[in-house]
């Protein structure tokens, strides 16, 4: 990869928000600027339980990162729309459970470099990188994630929460069938987004997208996020909604839906 010293930064814009930063601010970080944070709180005015899909959305990758390093025993893991580092980063999950493994993470806010750099520091053992680059560019993605992973091993893609951001006329199921073609039998495939299932949540997108001058999300109907998986094997339980992704036992029982559906499936 190139040198992070000599690369060259984009700005950071502080005027527009950012998917990632306002993420950030609902997962309770602090990495964000107020034109993230209120953009955060007027979604969550309109539509409270945005918190929620936050935290489960996050709790799920912790869950998915565990068993594709444990039970799946896949060492190697390109995750696209990383986002700000926070808890239980992929690398930190990954590299508990096995210290060897390698992690490339993908994001197109320079925002997320600068701390990338500085936290996502991965075991002496393993390997973690961190590429410049937007999904909607998955040949330059697959080119630099090369220096790091090795293709002709099983490589899990991690595409949780991103392809919401790429609209319907650019063909968001044809960048992932470019990604997983260009890894090996074993490789897996894991994925969530926001799915149409609260009108609610619906209605607070739809004002972000009119409103805020970020990129525009789409939530998708569980079906059309099933279809992502198209060619592989799902894992049980299938495409659910991100709390009830194998969660983990509690005495209250199993966790509520939310609207946010994805699932984990295999590359025979």
């Amino acid at each position: 990869m190139n040198d992070p010293a000599t690369r060259p930064r984009a700005k950071i814009d502080t005027t527009v928000p950012h998917s990632a930063r306002i993420w950030n601010h609902l997962l309770g970080g602090k990495d964000n600027y107020p034109v993230d944070r209120q953009t955060a709180e007027k979604i969550l005015e309109v539509f409270p339980g945005m918190a929620d899909i936050a935290r489960q959305s996050r709790y799920m990758l912790t869950r998915v990162v565990q068993y594709l390093a444990g039970e799946a025993g896949i060492r190697q893991f390109l995750d696209i729309g990383t986002g700000l580092p926070t808890v239980n980063n992929t690398h930190e999950v990954a590299q508990r459970m096995a210290p060897t493994s390698r992690i490339v993470y993908v994001d197109n806010d320079p925002l997320v470099l600068v701390h990338a750099e500085a936290l996502l520091v991965g075991t002496p053992e393993g390997a973690t990188a961190y590429i410049e680059a937007d999904v909607r560019d998955p040949d330059a993605i697959l080119h630099a994630a090369a220096e790091t992973l090795d293709f002709t091993q099983p490589v899990a893609l991690m595409l949780m929460g991103i392809m919401g951001l790429v609209s319907d006329e650019q063909d968001p199921r044809s960048i992932v069938e470019r990604l997983m073609a260009a890894l090996p039998p074993g490789s897996y495939l894991a994925l969530y987004d926001g799915s149409d299932t609260d009108p609610a949540y619906v209605e607070a997108i739809r004002g972000f997208n009119q409103a805020s001058g970020a990129v525009p999300y789409t939530p998708r109907s569980p079906q059309r996020i099933a279809s992502f998986f198209d060619g592989l094997q799902l894992i049980e339980p299938g495409v659910v909604s991100v709390s009830q992704w194998r969660p983990e036992p509690n005495p209250w029982g199993v966790p509520a839906e939310v609207a946010c559906a994805g699932g984990v499936a295999h590359k025979l």
